[in-house]
């Protein structure tokens, strides 16, 4: 039975999940972690484990794997001129017609399948040396029922070939592709492209972005209604770059999660507080963008469950670490630390529906372990530092 001590340990234990409001994990001192063909048997205090510690990390904590519960892998080729083109006055609206999803979809329709993996697979390898040990992929740069299932098929290569644990999201509507118009596209979505994707197993859930230059959400319930008859999950692109209402509607279907919130309104923040619907901050593409940031803590103080993810893509967040994400989410967004640890690991397992397995270290559970190499505070008070010492999926120690 393999078995390591560290100086403290924050497993992320809690009864309720998701995890609502502003929760502080109890923080365990003197602590080991201890698991058996994978999965973990103990995780506590070391006077109250009785075997053999085999390692024994000091001046270290131990967290579960973070969980990024929104990435847009797999994707090929950056967009940095875009970048350059916002700090000089160009805005993501200006550039959306000429650049934007749509360059990227043209960029990952001219790799072929081996070069887009090749491209992949080294941002996969930082996320986890950056203690990331399960995440979502997702589509949304097919822009074509073809495009969106080659794309899906991909991530599930990824997912397969992975150290971490993956799930694949379809995200059935990012953009209306050239030539279509969006009810079309709609349509398209709805009839050909969900229902072949659930019929292959290529996808866990259905996305939506709902804004005035995507989708509405009309769309969104007629999206949602195909999804969740086809037996996968809904979420939602929600409130981005303007009030919608997409929170709302988005947690009244019943949505695993709405991701961005920078325009939530009360009527949002009034929804998450009172359904399970999780709502998923993404501070790097907030940093990014220069966005306003979501009320957050008017999410918290109203009992909404909340997630960081990394939304790594190649237009509004090329950021594949967890630990920044979480050092941004305080800097930006006034969250305190153990909060954003629970939002960076249990909350976003619930949102990808894997929280039997993963999210937190309690016996039963799989384990995927952190090792940081100071306490968890440490984490946003130096952003930019990589603080994990090692990481073990699946109890194989796997970065160190």
């Amino acid at each position: 039975m393999p078995a390591i001590a560290v100086t403290s340990l924050l497993t992320c234990a809690f009864s309720e999940i998701p995890v609502r409001g502003s929760p502080e994990p109890e923080g365990i001192t003197d602590a080991v972690v201890a698991w058996e063909d994978g999965r973990i048997t103990y995780a506590g205090p070391r006077a109250d484990f009785e075997g053999a510690v085999e390692t024994t990390y000091e001046d270290a904590c131990a967290i579960p794997g973070f969980v990024d519960c929104h990435t847009h892998l797999p994707f090929f080729g950056w967009r940095d001129d875009e970048f350059e083109a916002r700090l000089a006055g160009r805005t993501y609206r200006d550039l959306h017609g000429e650049g934007g999803i749509a360059r990227s979809a043209a960029m990952l329709a001219g790799a072929s399948d081996e070069e887009i993996l090749a491209f992949c697979r080294p941002i996969l390898d930082e996320m986890l040396a950056h203690g990331t040990t399960a995440l979502e992929l997702k589509t949304g740069y097919g822009l074509s029922v073809d495009g969106e299932l080659r794309q899906a098929r991909l991530a599930r290569r990824l997912a397969e070939e992975a150290a971490q644990t993956a799930t694949v999201t379809l995200l059935a509507a990012h953009a209306v592709p050239e030539g279509m118009e969006r009810r079309a596209w709609v349509r398209a979505a709805c009839r050909e492209l969900i229902p072949t994707a659930a019929a292959e197993g290529l996808a866990d859930a259905v996305d939506v972005y709902v804004e005035d230059i995507a989708f509405t959400v009309d769309d969104l319930r007629e999206i949602a209604r195909a999804a969740l008859d086809h037996g996968l999950a809904v979420r939602c692109h929600a409130d981005q770059l303007g009030a919608s209402g997409a929170a709302e509607a988005a947690a009244a279907l019943g949505a695993r999660g709405v991701d961005h919130l920078n325009h939530i309104g009360p009527a949002g923040v009034e929804a998450l507080g009172s359904e399970e619907t999780v709502g998923v901050l993404l501070p790097a593409s907030t940093l990014m963008l220069r966005s306003q940031p979501p009320p957050v803590r008017d999410l918290a103080a109203a009992g909404a469950a909340l997630a960081l993810a990394s939304d790594c893509n190649p237009g509004t967040s090329p950021v594949a670490s967890m630990p920044e994400v979480v050092a941004l989410a305080c800097s930006l967004y006034g969250m305190a630390p153990l909060p954003a640890l629970v939002a960076a690991t249990l909350n976003p397992a619930w949102v990808l529906g894997l929280h039997p397995d993963v999210g937190s270290l309690e016996p039963g559970k799989r384990a995927d372990v952190v090792i940081l190499d100071g306490p968890f505070r440490m984490v946003p008070y130096r952003p930019g530092h990589n603080p994990v010492r090692a990481v073990y999926v699946n109890g194989e120690a796997v970065a160190s």
